[in-house]
């Protein structure tokens, strides 16, 4: 009897532990089960969030990442800054102190060439060493890559043009027409280094503090989508419907 009772003693602390086991088990199923279904409606609230021209990705991501993604964006403040300094110095010794470009070469390479030439001179005489000049070389690679993707931006340009010439897309022929009026007033405005200058610098801080404000921007993207789309559906049905279109290309069969 005194062995009958000691194992139904042990037998209820097993099933206790048991119990006990099977308990945090099914909390710890609960957790995770709670864990991936929050995950998932927030990835949902995600997708449903509007994003300037159906941006999927990252800022980062869409740039190309890298270097020259972390360069527009500012990940390096000093080396961005540096460019920055550079490119504004460029535009100020051209621009405002009507600098010319072959001028400008020939005296960067007479000063670099002449601070070369006497210290390589003066190093025997003052017991240094002469300065490392580098062997500079445009890569074939590199070059062969430049010439390949301009060439592929040229072909798709012609490309472009040659379909709005046909008058099939009477959409993409306005929008054409209205950047092309848009870049002859601002040529009017300044020359093209000063264009070229106001590019950089949207280039080089829209990207930056779109990343820096992009819910803010995207909401208010979004309201004037939605206006732009009932005045163009309203243009399309007073103007553009009573427009001919050009033929539009035979159906494969």
């Amino acid at each position: 009897m005194a062995e009958h009772k000691e194992e139904s003693v042990m037998d209820k602390i097993s099933d206790k532990f048991h119990g006990g086991d099977s308990s945090s088990s099914d909390s710890d199923d609960e957790k995770k089960k709670g864990s991936s279904s929050a995950a998932a409606s927030a990835e949902a609230v995600k997708a449903k969030i509007y994003r300037l021209f159906g941006r999927e990705r990252p800022v980062h991501s869409v740039l190309g990442g890298g270097k020259p993604a972390d360069l527009v964006l500012w990940r390096n403040k000093k080396i961005s800054g540096g460019v920055l300094a550079g490119a504004t110095t460029i535009w100020l010794l051209f621009e405002v102190m009507e600098y010319h470009l072959l001028t400008l070469v020939c005296h960067c390479l007479i000063l670099s060439l002449a601070i070369i030439f006497l210290w390589s001179n003066a190093s025997t005489f003052i017991n240094k060493s002469p300065p490392n000049i580098p062997e500079v070389k445009i890569p074939e690679d590199a070059a062969v890559n430049v010439a390949l993707t301009l060439r592929y931006e040229i072909n798709r340009g012609f490309a472009t043009l040659r379909e709005i010439g046909h008058g099939r897309d009477l959409k993409k022929f306005l929008i054409v027409i209205a950047g092309l009026w848009l870049l002859s007033v601002l040529g009017s405005c300044c020359n093209f280094l000063t264009l070229s200058y106001i590019v950089f610098m949207v280039l080089y801080t829209v990207p930056v503090l779109y990343e820096k404000y992009e819910d803010k921007i995207d909401a208010f993207g979004e309201k004037a989508m939605i206006e732009l789309k009932k005045y163009y559906a309203i243009f399309d049905e007073k103007c553009l419907s009573k427009i001919p279109k050009g033929p539009l290309k035979d159906k494969k069969h």
